[in-house]
């Protein structure tokens, strides 16, 4: 299988991104799958209903979220009804909406995407290792699912290191997403699942992690504070794209991707 998960899409220009390139990427790469992380779509704030319909029109499958679900607050009236978007497994029992589901594909093989959220310099959370622990005994790779993809939303570097070692073997990818820049760590740990501990944004590089600049300065040389606002020029569009082998569900190859904007452009052939 062949699969493309994009990071945290950051306002209009991310948005922008998605809309123009995935179908494009979608017959570039012959892929399978497509996840979003959608959390700071609207505005650089949460998601709504109307993004949503807008991404899955273009050939995006699955939504995740993170520590920005609830910031659009109509998103309280869907979720529950919505399962292909996901929020962090780990929130507290009765939080509206899942962290994760199993989705089986036209052609009857069956993806399974999770989100756990991070808990060093987060909020604090339910144990996302036991979280994720306990729904993957009995969603086995290879067995109940052909490919699997878990994304932490956390800050740390070293917790989402921990998790992709914690799930080698266990899932086709552990991809690290929440601080909007790509890392140049790209691998196939030894057990067989991918990892890159951030996939990066997909937004505008002139800014400072997808904010307009000014705003943000002014907060670390003066301590002013202001309203923060997404940057609207070109978007790179970044994420990693995973090939699996479909009876294990193990990676076979594993590539960041980044097109378009600022970043120095990474397409695999």
């Amino acid at each position: 299988m062949r699969f493309l998960y994009c990071g945290d899409v950051m306002g209009r220009s991310g948005r922008t991104a998605i809309l123009e390139q995935i179908p494009g990427l979608r017959a570039r790469l012959g892929l399978d799958f497509v996840i979003v992380n959608g959390e700071n779509s609207a505005h650089g704030f949460g998601i709504t209903r109307k993004i949503c319909d807008a991404f899955y029109d273009v050939g995006v499958d699955v939504i995740t979220t993170g520590n920005h679900a609830w910031d659009q607050r109509e998103v309280m009236n869907f979720i529950d009804e919505e399962p292909r978007l996901l929020r962090p497994m780990n929130y507290p029992e009765g939080t509206p909406g899942n962290g994760y589901y199993l989705y089986e594909m036209a052609d009857g093989r069956k993806f399974f995407v999770a989100q756990v959220m991070g808990r060093l310099f987060m909020d604090p959370l339910d144990d996302p290792f036991a979280a994720i622990a306990a729904v993957l005994e009995k969603h086995q790779l290879g067995t109940h699912m052909q490919a699997a993809l878990v994304d932490v939303h956390a800050e740390a570097t070293s917790e989402k290191m921990a998790m992709g070692h914690y799930l080698d073997g266990r899932v086709s990818l552990v991809a690290g997403t929440h601080s909007h820049i790509p890392t140049a760590d790209a691998q196939i740990l030894p057990h067989g699942t991918a990892y890159q501990t951030d996939v990066g944004m997909c937004g505008d590089y002139d800014s400072v992690i997808g904010m307009e600049k000014t705003v943000p300065i002014e907060r670390f040389t003066k301590k002013i504070s202001g309203r923060l606002a997404p940057a609207e020029g070109p978007a790179t569009l970044c994420g990693v794209f995973v090939e699996t082998d479909d009876k294990t569900g193990l990676a076979t190859s594993v590539s960041p991707v980044r097109l378009g904007g600022r970043l120095i452009e990474v397409v695999p052939a």
